[in-house]
């Protein structure tokens, strides 16, 4: 981390946010950015919006199928910290203005009952602390200009996060199977993908404990009421405004996305 100033990337991609205008790819421009670095850039950005008000509702885990690391040109998963300001109603009009070069995926929510204390997390100890799961649309977006990023690009910004919709029903994990959940993603009416819950590290819980494990080996803490995203089940999809975009998720439910 000595060979990166942390604090001048973290403020370079908050202007990102601000201006609209994309960076370079931080790897270009700073060929020592190692990972470690890139979760400290990461950090210090969601230090400073938490600062400004916006509170942590959870995590996100991204790169976890092999489609979105074919897609994205990466190999192994990262994670990224949701906030308040990131969430929005589903079946409302969300702003495309807000975001720079957005993407949708569709993936499996699941929220804690109970506060995880790892590392060492098993799946069971996962299942035991969720107190349900729900369907949930990711908004993916990146300050890098034209999606050109590597590892530490997308783990520096944040996991490439923008906003997310969750859907309104809430399932047991009691005898579902998440590997075996099945979704069609949808826009304005036609289907984009379609895919199941095993292209998500074999299970999107596998995912959940990767990440538990990642996070509480960091130092960071999952508490009671935080949201897990737990990765995309299908290549994620463009949109642009006026798009609608469902997805649909076996025993789980239905959530849709609007664009303004």
């Amino acid at each position: 981390m000595n060979t990166v100033d942390v604090d001048v990337i973290a403020d370079e991609l908050l202007a990102a946010y601000a201006s609209g205008q994309t960076v370079p790819p931080l790897t270009a421009t700073y060929p020592g950015l190692t990972v470690d670095a890139a979760y400290a850039i990461q950090e210090r950005q969601v230090a400073t919006r938490t600062g400004l008000g916006a509170s942590i509702v959870g995590f996100k885990i991204g790169l976890t199928s092999a489609a979105m690391q074919q897609q994205l040109g990466v190999d192994q998963p990262d994670y990224g910290h949701l906030l308040t300001d990131m969430v929005h109603a589903a079946d409302t009009p969300i702003r495309l203005g807000d975001f720079l070069q957005p993407r949708v995926e569709p993936e499996v929510a699941i929220v804690l009952g109970r506060e995880l204390r790892g590392p060492g997390l098993t799946v069971t100890d996962i299942l035991d602390a969720t107190a349900y799961a729900m369907p949930a649309i990711e908004i993916i977006d990146s300050r890098i200009t034209d999606w050109r990023i590597g590892l530490e690009d997308t783990i520096a910004d944040n996991a490439s996060s923008g906003g997310v919709v969750f859907g309104n029903t809430r399932s047991a994990l009691t005898g579902l199977d998440l590997s075996l959940v099945g979704c069609v993603l949808r826009r304005n009416g036609r289907i984009q993908h379609t895919g199941a819950g095993a292209a998500v590290m074999g299970s999107p819980l596998y995912a959940a404990t990767w990440l538990a494990n990642t996070l509480t080996s960091r130092g960071a803490r999952l508490s009671a009421g935080h949201v897990i995203l737990t990765g995309s089940i299908t290549a994620a999809v463009p949109v642009v405004p006026g798009d609608s975009v469902t997805a649909s998720l076996d025993q789980l439910g239905t959530v849709t996305a609007v664009f303004d």
